[in-house]
């Protein structure tokens, strides 16, 4: 399915109304599953309205505001519906969605630090996720922090997001990113001690990093 027929089944399914509320009550995520390889397209637009949410939170913290949500939303769907046939476990299909989602942004950053020293990101590109939709106060600290993820290797980077921005579980994490829980432990450790390393000598971070230390002891 391309972007255009999955925004139109997205479409199709808000049209339809009484039919798609109903097909939305009945179906669990394994029903769905099932309804979509039977071909209904309000089922995939379903797909699309339930879990869109959710994974451009995602993308969000790990990416930060990026120009290219949007379309980077609708491609993990397009993927989604491309390979659903691929889902062994049609109940755990929320999971599976969420590790296409991060996939699709580990490509994205590895492509953009491969091609970086031709094009260095200007400050103002620097930008950061909203909290809680709007967060001006907090502007400032967040852009350090995604300045500071924007080093990390991408793999440290995303664990770091999903653990420490997103508040997913430790399995959840890993489970995402595709890797054993041993795994994703050394690797949130590295990002954390990375992270802190670098919170300490940035002017916007030393505060709220002295307070949370603080907390801590």
């Amino acid at each position: 399915m391309t972007v255009v027929q999955l925004k139109s089944a997205s479409r199709a399914a808000h049209q339809g109304g009484a039919r798609v509320r109903a097909l939305a009550e009945r179906l669990d995520d394994e029903a769905l599953v099932g309804a979509i390889q039977r071909g209904d397209r309000a089922a995939a637009g379903e797909l699309f309205d339930r879990h869109a949410p959710r994974v451009r939170r995602v993308l969000l913290r790990v990416l930060g505001s990026d120009p290219e949500l949007a379309d980077l939303l609708q491609e993990v769907f397009v993927h989604a519906l491309r390979d659903l046939h691929k889902l062994s476990e049609p109940k755990a299909l929320a999971g599976w969605i969420n590790a296409i989602a991060v996939n699709l942004a580990r490509r994205t950053i590895r492509k953009r630090t491969r091609w970086r020293w031709l094009r260095p990101t200007a400050p103002e590109e620097l930008s950061a996720i909203p909290v809680d939709g709007h967060d001006e106060s907090g502007s400032e600290e967040l852009v350090a922090v995604y300045r500071i993820l924007g080093a990390m290797n991408a793999d440290e980077r995303i664990a770091f997001a999903l653990r420490f921005i997103e508040g997913m579980e430790l399995k959840e994490v890993a489970a995402a990113c595709d890797v054993s829980l041993a795994t994703i432990k050394r690797r949130l450790a590295r990002a954390e001690r990375n992270f802190k390393e670098q919170a300490k000598v940035d002017p916007a971070l030393q505060e709220r990093l002295a307070k949370s230390e603080g907390r801590q002891t």
